[in-house]
């Protein structure tokens, strides 16, 4: 007579077929292997767009510390009728520390119309003002967070949580590079200081490590270590890479799904590869000295930033899809001394940044590169700090940032803030509409542009609700 089933005999034999599953599941994946089936491998090939893209390469100009819109983009005539009065109830709560506020703060520089446009653009950037008929200013962005690291996070990617990959290594995902001999995404810092949030403005997150920015120096060797100790004939190191990248695959293949020993493999390649294209796509000493003059290379003040535009420029010119141009620490963050700190940003800028756009456009390379200028956030329209040396605090909730070339067109406003410049009132732009736009422009849509991981479909924008700025395509 048969034995009556117990609870523990039920346990005994549910816990068989778990484990016999799990068996199974890891058999049948190395048999796949074992057939040719071979798991997804992460690399920087290059992808079909998801439809006809507009730009190619994109080449981002980033002012850290928070540009004041209505200094330099976005004027407003009333704060002069309004000058000196308390500020309402609203706008000084935006005041982190409320002992420092001042009255409302008309800008100190005068605007003027420009090109056949007739785009108002403040004295301090007479170099952008001669292109402005090339570029669309968008001055209704708007963000969530009041902090320059949470908002450096939010502009890069998406969200204020580190860990996230920035919109660069979702590019490159989606795309890959048309160049295998240089790094697809690639960071010109500034050599004077890192951003606040140092190098997680460029980090790949939960993406394979191979999507990560790539550093550049802008000072000295561009890359470090990038030439062997010792030099052999050309035949030996073919042989030697040759024999390397097959000892690679069959170590790759004997440890499937392992993303990270597949971006350290690639890195490695790429590095041979480099060793002879990136010494010249980053030699700037080969560049007329017209160009190097129009960059502003001949004098101390623009010599850094025009360097790494001009470098920006011979990196987009041969197929590395992504680059990254950022300012000194936080130099744009002028809660003190707004007449002494703002102009040192401009002179330092300007004159690269007009001569990047001219240089492009000469080239034939505007049609095919996104230029895009902007910081994490804006500026209030209140003194802060008040005197001879006032400064203006944070303000997130409208600011202006622009694109250039790359299916834009030029010679637009989009959107507009209120009177005093303190709120997005019409055609809000929020980060996540601003790289949506980005990703579009490359051929992306951001809805598609999708990581699976723990079960789950990451994007960029996340759920965020979200709207492609039509209007300033061309």
């Amino acid at each position: 007579m048969r034995r009556p089933k117990t609870r523990r005999d039920f346990f005994s034999h549910i816990s068989d077929g778990v484990h016999g599953a799990a068996l199974a599941y890891l058999l049948g994946r190395d048999l796949h292997a074992a057939e040719g089936q071979q798991p997804v491998i992460y690399d920087l090939k290059p992808k079909p767009p998801q439809h006809p893209a507009k730009a190619k390469s994109v080449i981002q100009l980033f002012m850290n510390g928070g540009p004041s819109q209505m200094d330099l983009l976005d004027p407003k005539p009333l704060l002069e009728k309004y000058a000196g009065q308390p500020p309402s109830r609203d706008l000084a709560s935006q005041i982190r520390q409320v002992r420092d506020a001042g009255g409302i703060m008309p800008s100190p520089y005068k605007f003027k119309k420009y090109g056949q446009s007739g785009i108002e653009v403040s004295e301090l950037l007479p170099y952008l003002a001669k292109q402005v008929d090339d570029i669309a200013v968008i001055r209704s962005m708007h963000t969530t967070h009041i902090a320059h690291d949470f908002a450096l996070f939010i502009m890069h990617t998406g969200r204020m949580l580190p860990g996230r990959p920035t919109l660069g290594a979702w590019a490159v995902y989606g795309l890959g590079s048309e160049n295998q001999n240089l790094p697809a995404y690639v960071v010109l810092d500034d050599p004077k200081g890192l951003p606040v949030n140092d190098i997680q403005n460029w980090q790949a997150g939960y993406l394979p490590g191979v999507y990560q920015g790539t550093r550049v120096r802008s000072e000295g060797m561009p890359l470090l270590n990038l030439q062997p100790e010792e030099e052999y004939p050309a035949a030996v190191k073919d042989l030697g890479r040759s024999l390397l990248h097959d000892m690679d695959v069959e170590h790759r293949k004997s440890r499937p799904y392992q993303p990270n020993l597949d971006a350290r493999l690639s890195t490695y390649e790429l590095a041979a590869r480099m060793q002879l294209e990136a010494t010249d796509a980053l030699d700037i000493a080969k560049e007329s000295d017209a160009t190097k003059e129009a960059y502003g290379l001949n004098d101390e003040a623009t010599l850094s930033y025009g360097k790494r535009c001009l470098m920006a420029r011979r990196l987009v010119e041969r197929g590395v899809r992504m680059v990254q141009v950022f300012t000194e620490g936080n130099v744009w963050d002028h809660h003190t001394d707004l007449r002494k700190g703002l102009p040192y940003c401009c002179k330092k800028t300007d004159k690269p940044i007009g001569a990047l756009l001219a240089d492009l456009k000469q080239r034939g390379l505007l049609d095919s590169t996104l230029v895009v200028w902007g910081g994490e956030f804006g500026r209030l329209p209140i003194a802060q700090s008040p005197g001879p040396t006032a400064g203006r605090d944070h303000n997130p909730s409208g600011f202006t940032s622009w694109m250039a070339g790359g299916g834009v067109k030029g010679g637009v406003v989009y959107g507009e803030t209120d009177d005093i410049g303190y709120k997005a009132v019409l055609d809000p732009v929020s980060v996540h509409d601003f790289n949506a736009t980005i990703l579009h422009l490359l051929g992306m849509d951001h809805r598609k542009l999708v990581f699976h991981r723990e079960g789950r479909g990451e994007r960029i924008t996340d759920e965020f609700p979200v709207s492609i700025l039509r209007k300033i395509f061309a």
